[in-house]
């Protein structure tokens, strides 16, 4: 499907969060060993660096006017506060852009501007380990790493084929504004210029730690992120019948899963002060994305794909079952269109009207199953319950249609 290959070609890009996934390791970087090189209202001065910024000012044009990103003004405020709080010295000259990509990812772009798809905001538990992915994107921009990745590239580049896709860096930024993710794909392409290599994807993750732990959150969120994503990556693998890629080869510069979970949590140990009340920030985060979460869950689950998904809500309900997981556990499972798994489809509908936040249509289709079961009046109930809490839903007129028949 050219739509998912495309946005896959993007997470190899320029600081991708997910790219952080690859085979091999060196040594931990001690948090206390760094401090950030830039300040407040930094400029380049240097003739390459500058150039890299005029290139880059158009990117962030084509991307503030994309159709694919989340204008939600109440998120995107929030985001731009929480990495505020955790992005150091030139946290102020930060910017964040919020893209409608179900996937796990957060770009760093040279420049000071950070790209967070929608997806790293479904898959997070807290504040606090939102926070460690924007601190980590953060600290590619306060160490200076894309200047010194570019400067590294084009030492090993034909200078010929480094010019022409420094000439095409703005046109693929141009398909992240008409919103066609087969041309978001060349971005994608262009800024693997930019991506990162161990020793920086270990620097970042150690300055990271260091200014959520400095911020009062939770020092161990971060190795936990990454815990889930392999979780994640793992189940996805195990219900498609498939060996995960362990080896994760298309990101074979950075440093593996498990190694970076290790460490993270060595770091977060020694940032750790007994006693001292670490805020996780849980409830005030679900409040900031409540409006967009259903967003979220939608296309997650039109995704397809089914382990992915079930992990995501069963890590999510650690912190406590409601009607929009259980409801979203039934929508995942509907979907696959296999008989022998609608019962469980049936059941998952059932608990999630049994909440009180559980989504009108939680009740349309457990009044459907219901009625597929040959309970016609319990079914009848729950569909009547649907009309009043959606009545000017599209398929409402159907829905009365049924009932009256």
């Amino acid at each position: 499907m050219t739509g998912d290959l495309s946005r896959r070609a993007l997470l190899v890009g320029s600081g991708a969060t997910a790219a952080m996934l690859a085979s091999g390791a060196g040594a931990r970087i001690l948090p206390s060993s760094l401090q950030p090189l830039i300040g407040p209202g930094y400029r380049p001065t240097d003739r390459d660096e500058l150039g890299m910024w005029q290139q880059m000012q158009r990117v962030e044009e084509e991307i503030a006017g994309s159709n694919l990103l989340i204008k939600d003004e109440g998120v995107n405020r929030y985001l731009q506060s929480l990495i505020g709080k955790v992005g150091g010295p030139a946290a102020k000259d930060m910017r964040i852009y919020l893209a409608r990509i179900p996937e796990f990812n957060a770009v760093m772009f040279p420049t000071g501007f950070a790209v967070v798809f929608s997806g790293l905001l479904l898959r997070m538990r807290d504040e606090a380990q939102l926070a460690g992915v924007l601190a980590h994107e953060s600290s590619h921009f306060l160490l200076k790493h894309q200047i010194r990745q570019w400067r590294d590239t084009k030492r090993r580049t034909d200078v010929l084929s480094f010019t022409t896709m420094l000439g095409g860096m703005a046109g693929g930024a141009a398909g992240v504004y008409t919103g066609d993710l087969a041309q978001l794909a060349q971005l994608g392409t262009i800024l693997t210029l930019l991506r990162y290599n161990r020793q920086l994807e270990a620097e970042a993750d150690a300055l990271g730690i260091k200014l959520i732990a400095g911020s009062g959150y939770e020092p161990l969120s971060m190795s936990q992120t990454w815990e889930q994503l392999i979780g994640e990556i793992e189940l996805s693998a195990r219900v498609r019948r498939k060996r995960p890629d362990r080896g994760y080869s298309i990101f074979s510069t950075h440093p593996a899963p498990r190694e970076r979970m290790i460490d993270l949590r060595q770091s977060a140990a020694e940032l750790t002060v007994p006693g001292r009340p670490y805020d996780r920030g849980r409830e005030r985060y679900l409040q900031a994305i409540g409006r967009v979460r259903p967003t979220l869950f939608d296309d997650q689950v039109k995704l397809n794909d089914a382990g992915a998904t079930r992990y995501i809500i069963e890590t999510l309900a650690k912190d406590g079952w409601n009607g929009q997981l259980r409801f979203y556990e039934g929508e995942s499972l509907r979907l696959q269109n296999a008989d022998a798994i609608q019962d469980r489809a049936a059941l998952s509908y059932a608990a999630a009207v049994a909440y009180p936040d559980a989504p009108a249509d939680a009740w349309r289709w457990h009044g459907i199953y219901l009625l597929k079961s040959g309970r016609r009046d319990e079914g009848r109930a729950a569909l009547q319950r649907y009309l009043t809490l959606a009545p000017s839903a599209p398929d409402a007129p159907f829905v009365r249609q049924m009932l009256v028949s």
